[in-house]
């Protein structure tokens, strides 16, 4: 049987911003090594006109003693597709999550927004370094 709450069994998609979707796993390796998710169907919506929001988001951490799961990260950041929030707030948000729930070596998320407006956002990376020890 599957530690896991959502692997292996059927999707139940929600569309209210949820932290609580994440699910871990150890690291079963004690070198540094990049974990990285590139993450093109990211939506949310703008908190003042609700038009939706479209972007690209890169994940890349140094795990310490655990790394996320996928199908969780996908439900989690699917959990974003109805919430209003505007893009800078979306990324740290992404971000503070994940330190909270991997306590991370390093971590940086990035956010590749489409163009509204006749602009194109783009955040480069949110990132934080935790010693070792």
């Amino acid at each position: 049987m599957t530690p896991f709450k959502r692997l292996g069994r059927k999707t139940a998609y929600e569309h209210t911003y949820n932290p609580a979707l994440l699910e871990t796993f150890p690291n079963a390796h004690a070198n540094d090594h990049f974990v990285k998710f590139n993450c093109p169907e990211f939506t949310a919506v703008c908190p003042i006109t609700g038009q939706p929001d479209f972007a690209n988001i890169i994940i890349s951490y140094i795990p310490d003693k655990l790394c996320v799961e996928s199908k969780s990260l996908k439900l989690y950041l699917h959990s974003f597709r109805n919430h209003g929030e505007f893009h800078e707030n979306c990324v740290n948000t992404i971000m503070k999550d994940l330190i909270k729930l991997l306590e991370p070596r390093y971590i940086e998320v990035w956010g590749e927004f489409l163009p509204r407006g006749g602009r194109r956002p783009h955040f480069p990376p949110r990132s934080k370094r935790r010693r070792r020890g």
